[in-house]
């Protein structure tokens, strides 16, 4: 079922994107993944993200993605798509368009690009967005992930957002994979939303107040981590929920590592029969023909 509260919560999948020859997102196999992901009990979508490819597609194919997932009958307010991009007005011009389509919440990174940005230029970007785009209905999740982006999120910055904007910022992505620094900010900012971007976390984070979780290994595990999400605090489910957890675990440390979209795109192709799951828009690589084998041995 689909969160209606401010805050995002519940299992979110950082869906793949299924390329076309021409590295285009495919629509139609898209929409029939994230149909599945839904069936298995993820509480949302989370597409367009790192490990949707997002940064290899222009704002046309983003938007076109967006609109052909709302067109083939996913629920908008199931659906929480990356926004944020280095331009300014880009990220104002994707946000917009989101919201216009009826979706609530977005993921959005700050502007990655000047790597020694200060928190005042991050404030004052992320104001930028949420003031030109002007609209009660927005929700931003915040991203953290500066071992890719080269740009943290600091408890700063989560405070003078949640002052300014505390109906409009409700919630981060954490995929630093520092449970302290997951810990630490529930313990600040009571009743603002952190999900992890590690799988095996959500069930700890969880269990101290956490919201969930968006994660690549969830395009795999879904019921598993939906098990997880739904019985953690029942005691009537710790076997079922031990046992899922055993399962997610295990799947993030057969993917994880330097080529893990690679990996789970592999373990898709197989899985769907579509050997177009295979694809990455360069400057990724798929896995080489004996990498894949060796996979699917094993």
């Amino acid at each position: 079922m689909a969160n209606t509260d401010l805050h995002p919560r519940g299992v979110y999948c950082a869906a793949m994107t299924p390329l076309t020859e021409d590295y285009a997102p495919d629509h139609a196999a898209f929409v029939a993944h994230a149909k599945g992901l839904l069936d298995q009990g993820s509480d949302g979508i989370a597409l367009l993200g790192t490990t949707g490819e997002a940064n290899s597609f222009s704002t046309a194919q983003r938007k076109a993605l967006l609109e052909a997932a709302v067109e083939g009958g996913i629920a908008p307010a199931r659906l929480m798509p990356g926004t944020g991009v280095p331009a300014l007005m880009e990220t104002v011009d994707l946000t917009r368009h989101a919201v216009a389509l009826g979706v609530p919440a977005v993921v959005m990174l700050p502007p990655f690009y000047y790597k020694t940005a200060s928190d005042e230029g991050l404030f004052a970007a992320y104001s930028e967005v949420i003031e030109r785009v002007g609209d009660d209905r927005l929700k931003v999740v915040l991203y953290h992930i500066p071992h890719i982006s080269g740009v943290a999120i600091s408890h700063g910055l989560i405070e003078r957002l949640r002052a300014r904007y505390p109906d409009t910022v409700t919630g981060i992505k954490d995929s630093a994979g520092d449970f302290a620094n997951m810990e630490a900010i529930i313990a600040r900012f009571p009743g603002f939303a952190v999900l992890t971007g590690a799988d095996p976390l959500m069930l700890p984070l969880l269990k101290i107040g956490g919201a969930g979780c968006i994660t690549a290994t969830s395009n795999l595990v879904a019921a598993d981590l939906a098990t997880v999400y739904r019985g953690y605090d029942d005691p009537a489910q710790a076997e079922a929920v031990e046992a899922a957890q055993a399962r997610v675990t295990a799947a993030r440390e057969r993917v994880v590592g330097p080529a893990q979209m690679a990996t789970i795109k592999a373990l898709l192709a197989q899985a769907t029969g579509n050997a177009g799951w295979n694809r990455l828009c360069p400057p990724l690589l798929p896995l080489s023909a004996d990498e894949r084998a060796r996979l699917l041995d094993a």
